[in-house]
């Protein structure tokens, strides 16, 4: 047994020394530096400041944010040496508990006043059955004689009451004043509640080669921030030349559980949750319809995979100059695009929102008027631009403004760098459209088998007020049929010639591309011819006339 004891101490004082000292745990503050704000996402980096000795240590961040995704926490260090970084634990932390030193103190305040208001009730009850005892003279049927002696005795029974009564009374009201007074000051100092719920630790275990100061940076994901573009879009007209101003505007929160302090921002132009590779097409395979056997089940086809989700202005001889956002520097590596907002900006978890200017740009613009006679008989201005930054346009809201007026909102689509854009403007009141039926014929079958036809004709009439000239593109349309009983016939003869028909496949729509000098009038003609048997009814779209 001695043998035995002796070599289980010898193997334990070996392992002793053969294994390191036990890392020592050091708690580090840290505060987030810069944060890039993707469409959907975050990602944020945080840094601490952080002395170590030598040897194996152990660094615990603590209350960082729930929303922190732990798959894509990446940590660097530097310092004094060449820092070892070990295992990373990431642990959640539940949500603080409320403060119950507050509100036991209140509580017990509160019993406090409770009780001396109850001393204070049976008082007053009290002071007010004397007072009432002292209003009663002798009662009617008494046969004894009060004398003034009896008399004398009352008033100083009565008076001794009422003045001990009363000073109680006061006493006692005096305590509840006080009570309430010493509620209102706890009252003020009532804490604020925690600023969010659940939060998680990150312990970093770490090897320095030598006392001194270090740095650790960690970089993660963060859920439940975001930014989505806001555009304006600024047009000015004049006898000769147009401008257009386009402003680039993000509009920024987020509620990921710590707010953001004077922070560097970079905003990315592409969401973060984006699919990384092109999808595969898969084999696809035709055949006949079979109709199931009474009582089969009917196999439906598998469903398709779901998608993975500013102007200067003269005054007289002085120049105004207005005042200008400060923009955001574009960086692009010619595939991705990045906003970094000037300066430093600070936004607070609560959802509230910031708009952040993100560029400017002015470019070269055609304008251009459309016209749908058929649906709409007014002609709208529209505006052609060719997107000259780095960085695509993101789909978004865009409010537009004609001359220093607004005019509404559009939705702009997706708009690649280098890539051109239409916006539209707006009806333009100085080019006039009418339209009008003139001619409507149907025949009358007088037999069956017969062919019954019908025969439209419209004509547009459109003018320039303008004092300069106008390109317009007029947009027509006539029935078009899948059957080969229906038939639909243009009559060219009645039909103004230079139209193109069914312009990017859309069939049965006709365009005319017109140019208008000041003043100048101009008339279009449509006519069209409709066949199809006389035994059978046709539904005629009313938009064709």
């Amino acid at each position: 047994m001695r043998l035995f004891l002796s070599l289980s101490a010898l193997s334990l004082a070996a392992l002793c020394l053969a294994c390191p000292a036990l890392a020592a745990d050091i708690e580090a503050s840290s505060r987030i530096e810069s944060v890039t704000l993707y469409p959907d996402a975050a990602q944020a980096t945080r840094s601490a400041e952080i002395v170590l000795p030598a040897g194996a240590s152990r660094v615990v961040l603590r209350d960082l944010p729930a929303a922190l995704d732990a798959a894509t926490l990446q940590i660097s260090g530097e310092g004094d040496g060449a820092l070892t970084l070990g295992a990373v634990d990431v642990r959640r932390t539940p949500a603080p508990k409320p403060d119950g030193g507050f509100e036991t103190k209140l509580k017990g305040l509160q019993d406090e006043r409770e009780a001396a208001q109850i001393k204070v009730d049976a008082l007053a009850a009290k002071l007010a059955m004397i007072q009432e005892f002292s209003r009663k003279g002798p009662q009617p049927g008494e046969e004894k004689a009060v004398t003034a002696q009896d008399w004398s005795a009352a008033f100083d029974l009565v008076g001794n009451a009422l003045t001990k009564t009363g000073d109680e009374l006061r006493q006692a009201r005096a305590v509840v004043a006080e009570v309430d007074t010493r509620i209102k000051a706890l009252e003020a100092t009532r804490p604020a509640p925690a600023p969010r719920g659940a939060a998680q630790d990150v312990a970093i275990d770490v090897e320095a080669p030598a006392a001194g100061k270090y740095r650790l940076s960690l970089t993660y994901r963060l859920h439940g921030a975001r930014w989505t573009p806001a555009y304006e879009a600024r047009l000015t007209t004049d006898k000769k030349t147009a401008k257009l101003e386009f402003l680039r505007r993000a509009s920024i929160s987020q509620r990921t559980g710590e707010d953001w302090s004077a922070v560097s921002l970079t905003l990315a132009a592409f969401p973060a949750a984006s699919r990384a590779a092109a999808p595969e097409p898969q084999p696809q395979r035709i055949e006949f319809f079979e109709v199931a056997p009474m009582g089969a089940v009917m196999r439906s086809a598998p469903a398709p995979a779901a998608a993975p989700p500013m102007l200067e202005e003269a005054d007289g001889a002085r120049l105004k100059k207005a005042a200008r956002p400060q923009m955001a520097q574009i960086d692009s590596n010619g595939i991705q695009a990045f906003f970094r907002a000037p300066g430093k900006v600070s936004l607070a978890s609560d959802g509230t929102t910031k708009l952040v200017a993100l560029s400017a740009q002015t470019p070269a613009v055609d304008l251009s008027w459309k016209t749908a006679p058929a649906l709409d008989p007014r002609a709208f201005l529209s505006a052609h631009f060719v997107n000259g930054e780095e960085a695509p346009l993101l789909p978004g809201p865009v409010t537009l403004y004609r001359d220093g007026a607004m005019i509404g909102q559009a939705s702009l689509k997706l708009i690649a760098a280098q890539e051109g854009a239409d916006l539209g403007f707006g009806p333009d009141e100085r080019v006039t459209v009418t339209r009008a039926p003139i001619k409507r014929k149907e025949n009358e079958p007088t037999w069956y088998g017969q062919t019954k036809t019908e025969t439209r004709e419209f004509k547009t009439v459109l003018k320039n007020l303008h004092d300069f000239p106008v390109d317009l593109l007029v947009v027509d349309q006539t029935p078009y049929s899948e059957n080969n009983a229906i038939t639909v016939e243009l009559l060219a003869s009645q039909t103004t010639p230079g139209a193109e028909k069914d312009p990017e496949g859309k069939r049965g729509l006709l365009n005319w591309r017109l140019s208008l000098a000041p003043g100048e009038s101009k008339e279009l003609r449509l006519a069209y011819r409709m066949k199809w048997p006389a035994d059978r009814e046709v539904l005629v779209p009313g938009a064709g006339g």
